[in-house]
Order: C-alpha cells, then sequence, then structure tokens
C-alpha cells in the first residue's frame, strides 16, 4: 500500500473525531490506481494481504471512504482511488433497535464499523432468496449505493417482528413509515 495514502487517512481521521461527519467521497474523483490487497469477507472481517486488520479504528476509516463504482468497490482519496475485492456486501448490520409500532415503527440498525441507521425511504430493507436453497439474503441500505448484510440473529429479530402485508400471503416489517416484504409466509 503506497505511504501516501496513510497520510490522506490521518487527515480523514482527524476530520471524523472534530465530528465533521463522512469525507464526500462522492464528489471526488481522483484516477484510478490499481487494486489493492484488502478485501472484505462475507462475515464483514476486512482483510489485508489475507491478514484480518485487527484495528477496529482503522477498519472504521476505511470504511468512511468506501465507494461503490461501476467497475466495483474502491477506498477513495481525494488523490487515489484503489479498487479492493467484496465477498457480499461491505457491512453487516449487527444490532437492531425498536421503537414504536406499526406503520410509526422505526428500526435502527448498527453495523460492524459503527453507521447507524435508521430503515425507510433513504435506507431500504430487501431480501433476496437463494436461487437454490431458498434462504432469504437480508440487506439494509446504508449509504451511497453501500449495504449491510444483516445478520441471522438480526433477521430473527425482524421475522419476530414481522406482520402481515397488504398483499395476501407475504409477511415483513415496518419502518419510517414504509413497509419491507421479509417473505411469504411458511
Amino acid at each position: 500500500m503506497p505511504d501516501n495514502i496513510f497520510i490522506g487517512l490521518a487527515s480523514l481521521q482527524r476530520d471524523a473525531a472534530a465530528g465533521r461527519g463522512l469525507p464526500p467521497v462522492e464528489r471526488w474523483n481522483p484516477a484510478h490506481c490499481g487494486d489493492v490487497d484488502i478485501a472484505i469477507a462475507k462475515d464483514g472481517t476486512w482483510f489485508h494481504r489475507g491478514t484480518p486488520i485487527g484495528r477496529k479504528e482503522l477498519v472504521r476509516l476505511f470504511s468512511t471512504i468506501l465507494r461503490k463504482d461501476p467497475d466495483g468497490f474502491c477506498l477513495v482519496t481525494p488523490a487515489e482511488k484503489m479498487r479492493i475485492t467484496v465477498e457480499d456486501a461491505p457491512f453487516v448490520a449487527v444490532l437492531m433497535d425498536v421503537e414504536g409500532r406499526g406503520p410509526a415503527q422505526q428500526l435502527t440498525f448498527t453495523t460492524n464499523v459503527g453507521d447507524l441507521v435508521t430503515a425507510g425511504p433513504d435506507n431500504r430493507i430487501r431480501v433476496v432468496t437463494g436461487p437454490h436453497t431458498d434462504e432469504p439474503a437480508p440487506y439494509l441500505h446504508v449509504r451511497r449505493g453501500l449495504e449491510a448484510r444483516i445478520s441471522r440473529a438480526v433477521f430473527y429479530q425482524l421475522a419476530d417482528l414481522a406482520v402481515p402485508g397488504d398483499q395476501q400471503g407475504l409477511l415483513g416489517v415496518w419502518s419510517g413509515g414504509l413497509f419491507f416484504t421479509l417473505g411469504k409466509v411458511a
């Protein structure tokens, strides 16, 4: 990994610590500098050169400069853009808080990198069913086209909250004034 990426990362970390929020990666258009040997596994573990990245602060920092482009997932700074490998979704929703009931219900998820996301019009829940197994794979939009796979434990919590939808035979949950279908009644 080039040394100058760490200089850019240090300034981003300083900005984040000052409460400035997420960097505006969608406005940065640096030249593509190639691929970097960073991968995100299906379980949300980040790897560099095949070794798990143990520093949670570094993983969080990398997660703030992650962007999904038409050619794949990239880490982006104002000066560099490097493609990484993502096995499934870059994040995992590991916790869920519930407030209210029915259409007024708010479901707020915490990701493995510390993002808090309330499901609603800008952050939708979707469930993909495996073509051979019919096993559900639930996802939550986090930001800018990036998604979190909803962990099995959290999906079970969602299933406990499920209510019948408008279409006969479908179950789902409310959040942010929207109904999100989880699946068919068994």
